[in-house]
């Protein structure tokens, strides 16, 4: 089983990497900062970044970023913009903007009429807390403007995509005039026949030479780079494919043999359809990510706050925590907060995926990206910038398109040594068609289709980018999946423990029965029960004070209250001792407490709170928590998915029965405490099959690190997005089976993508190295390989939960 250990981890870093152009680069990078020392990394060819643990306190971030360069790649610099408060004047922008130069990496201007620094700054030498930390101390306030930067970050992007299209066109026109003659070679040249050539050779090499060697530059800076790291990718499969078609056509030219063939069209094809291949897979690997970036785009830009009495509109980076902003009918809210007046109702679907609006009263909490209907409220701000809800359900997402499944490791293991064997096939391919049939240019027409068709980009695609659209759904249907081995396992599930209060259950108890003992009254009994349980934040505790208060019951002071975890509560009213739990920790305390108390209240599913003043029963509580209209449902449906629902729960063993009838559960475990949880776990695990935990998040958290994968339901808390592998911001049950569904989804496609890679190359490569498959059409194939990976990766848009 896997555990969410209790071993503390070192915090990982996210380096961004330009210049992968397949899954060997990423094999590359990951062996040379594994072998830094304390290293562990990973690195994701479809997001360019690369996710590093340090251990050791004498390696850091800057070494892995000089082994990235050392190994011929780049981190390239990160934009970064922050609002600057405290500036008085233009001398105090310019003492800043020294101070920021001065950091290591760090290039910025200082813009004092808007209040904003500007930034680039490399990732590794320095980081954005550290940035804003050297802003307070030469005194002045930062805040970072995460969704800015991202944008600009999408805008460089887009014009590197232009520019990358220009490049195209251009290998494109100087290509035309080669391919044209094409139809009529394929009848004669490739036959043996005397070749038919409307482009004079000397055009041709004139034509085909820019193409090679200005616009195909980058295949030979990816080979050296990859050769000198000790590696080999897919840029060295295109350098040597294309330089041998163009080298001999060029020797040919120059000699005057018009006997032989030449073959410019074959590699100036070449490059631009691979270039084509490329700006294709740019784009699509760019729509992985829209649901992300559609979840950037819902946080408004503004916020409205008071300010001598008119209503202003502030920029949202400047929110403080413990601010008052206004939130106006059919307005977004900016901040994570809580409502400090007004009433209204909120659409939270772009956070939980439930498209029914939710009522807010006083007190409530409002999150930000969360649109408001028609009342107005006026919210204290609970949590800003990298710290509301919506920032982390972000975080959460982007860490897990980082990560990798384990599923992917048979692609890392192939990609290893996929090069050097293509290369070695080819080399073979070339000296026994040269030997064999004695015709060298079918030798190296062969040998250059075999390169070329052998490109692993699909390969080092197949996993990520499914992973990447998979967790992106997720996000839009209010499931955060912390990383993608949990989004595989999953799908393995075989046996769900769930947690009864706050899972199969609404989690907000109410007292519901109150049985008396002769001389006492139902307000003395609820008084002297809300006296000792008016400071614990328990649920139960709470809906008894609720009830005490709603009652008009005397509540006095208590004092030496003591809890037992999972059974009761002790203390002191004035002179009297006080008992409240379970009936059996009154009985453990030496409290007779009547059979026929119980019995009626825990048949019907009631939650049981007997009590004893000075060691006598005085009476019993029954406290109601209503099952879930879903729950029974949820229940059914995950049994329909071949899944065992156990139920896990403190409660007695009638109200374990009477919750486990009304959703359908026929099996369960009664008066387990939430330290013995885990152990149950790991007794449903024994006979090996694969166990799922749904809880709360936080008072199960021992369990939820014992699952193999485990789901927090219906919690917005940071805590319990760290304790859980993957956190469903609805509360409902039915978030189990969702993420189940989407890993069944994930999983499928992940597997259907490597079977398209593996195709390609399985069949491509003989049938290359037979001679039945010309160079231009296997660049062709290549590029298709990817762009086929990456438009399956994209069907999985279509999932939708429910279904």
């Amino acid at each position: 089983m896997t555990s969410n250990a209790t071993k503390a981890m070192p915090v990982p870093v996210e380096l961004p990497i330009s210049g992968m152009t397949c899954a060997a680069c990423a094999t590359r990078i990951e062996k040379v900062l594994n072998r830094l020392p304390g290293v562990r990394a990973t690195v994701n060819l479809a997001a360019e970044k690369a996710r590093i643990s340090f251990s050791e306190e004498n390696v850091g971030p800057g070494d892995a970023v000089a082994a990235i360069e050392r190994a011929g790649f780049e981190v390239p610099t990160v934009s970064l913009e922050l609002a600057v408060s405290g500036m008085t004047c233009a001398a105090c922008a310019a003492r800043l903007e020294k101070v920021l130069n001065r950091l290591p990496g760090v290039a910025a201007t200082v813009n004092f009429a808007t209040e904003r620094a500007s930034l680039r700054y490399r990732p590794g030498l320095s980081e954005p807390d550290s940035i804003k930390q050297a802003v307070q101390r030469a005194g002045f306030g930062a805040a970072e403007t995460g969704i800015a930067a991202r944008e600009q970050q999408r805008e460089r992007q887009a014009a590197h995509w232009k520019a990358e299209l220009r490049l195209f066109w251009i290998a494109a026109l100087l290509t035309l005039p080669l391919a044209a003659q094409m139809p009529a070679m394929f009848g004669a040249g490739w036959a043996g026949d005397a070749p038919h050539e409307i482009v004079p050779r000397w055009l041709q090499l004139i034509l085909a030479s820019p193409v090679q060697f200005w616009i195909g530059a980058r295949f030979y800076r990816g080979a050296w780079s990859a050769l000198r790291g000790g590696g080999a990718n897919m840029d060295v499969l295109i350098a040597l494919g294309t330089s041998m078609a163009w080298g001999y056509s060029a020797v040919v030219t120059v000699l005057g043999r018009h006997d032989l063939h030449v073959y410019f069209e074959a590699s100036a094809m070449i490059v631009t359809l691979i270039l084509l291949g490329k700006l294709m897979e740019a784009r699509a690997k760019a729509r992985t990510t829209a649901a992300l970036d559609a979840l950037l785009r819902l946080q408004p830009r503004q916020a409205f706050i008071e300010r001598d009495g008119d209503i202003v509109a502030v920029p949202v980076e400047t929110l403080q925590p413990g601010d008052v902003f206004i939130v106006r009918p059919g307005d977004s809210v900016p901040v994570d907060g809580e409502i400090v007046s007004g009433t209204s109702s909120l659409n939270e679907a772009m956070l939980t995926g439930e498209s029914m609006p939710v009522d807010k009263h006083v007190g409530a909490h409002v999150f930000a990206a969360t649109l408001n209907g028609e009342g107005v409220l006026r919210c204290r701000a609970t949590g800003v910038g990298a710290h509301t809800l919506l920032a982390g359900i972000i975080r959460m997402v982007e860490q897990a398109q980082g990560s990798k499944a384990p599923v992917q490791r048979l692609a890392d293991r192939i990609s290893a040594v996929f090069v050097p064997v293509v290369v070695a096939i080819a080399l073979v391919t070339l000296v026994l068609w040269w030997w064999v049939a004695g015709d060298f240019a079918q030798a190296l027409t062969s040998a250059v289709a075999v390169l070329v068709i052998a490109c692993p980009c699909a390969l080092g695609l197949a996993t990520p980018t499914a992973i990447m659209v998979g967790t992106g759904q997720g996000a839009r249907a209010g499931m955060l999946i912390k990383n993608a081995e949990a989004l595989e396992l999953a799908e393995k599930i075989r046996v769900l423990a769930v947690d009864k209060t706050g899972t199969l259950t609404e989690g907000s108890p109410a007292v519901s029965d109150v049985v008396c003992a002769d001389g006492w009254s139902g307000d003395a009994l609820l008084g002297i029960a809300a006296a000792v349980e008016q400071t614990s934040g328990h649920p139960i505790a709470a809906a008894i004070v609720a009830e005490a208060r709603r009652v008009g019951a005397r509540v006095a002071d208590a004092s030496a209250v003591s809890a037992v975890p999972g059974k009761g509560v002790s203390g002191s009213v004035e002179n009297r001792e006080i008992l409240l739990g379970t009936p059996a920790f009154l009985a453990e305390r030496g409290v007779v407490v009547p059979a026929d108390a119980a019995v009626e209240l825990a048949a019907a599913g009631k939650t049981l709170v007997a009590a004893a003043v000075d060691g006598q029963f005085a009476g019993m509580i029954g406290v109601a928590d209503r099952v879930r209209p879903d729950s029974a449902a949820a229940v059914a449906r995950l049994k329909g998915r071949g899944l065992r629902v156990v139920m896990l729960t403190g409660d007695h063993e009638a109200t374990a029965a009477a919750i486990a009838a009304q959703t359908g559960i026929s099996e369960w475990r009664a008066g387990v405490l939430p330290g013995d949880k885990a152990a149950a776990v790991g007794t449903l695990a024994a006979n090996g099959e694969r166990v799922g935990m749904a809880g709360d998040g936080i008072n199960d958290a021992p369990a939820l690190a014992a699952a193999d994968v485990s789901f927090a339901i219906g919690v917005g808390a940071d805590v319990a997005v760290e304790a859980a592998d993957i956190t469903l911001v609805k509360n409902s049950l039915n978030g189990v089976a969702d993420a189940i569904d989407l890993s069944r989804a994930t999983l499928a496609k992940i597997r259907q993508n490597l079977f398209f890679a593996f195709i390609y190359n399985v069949l491509g490569i003989p049938l290359a190295a037979f001679g039945l498959l010309n160079p231009v059409i296997a660049a062709a194939a290549m590029a298709m390989s990817s762009v086929s990976v990456l438009g399956n990766s994209l069907l999985l848009k279509r999932w939708r939960p429910g279904r």
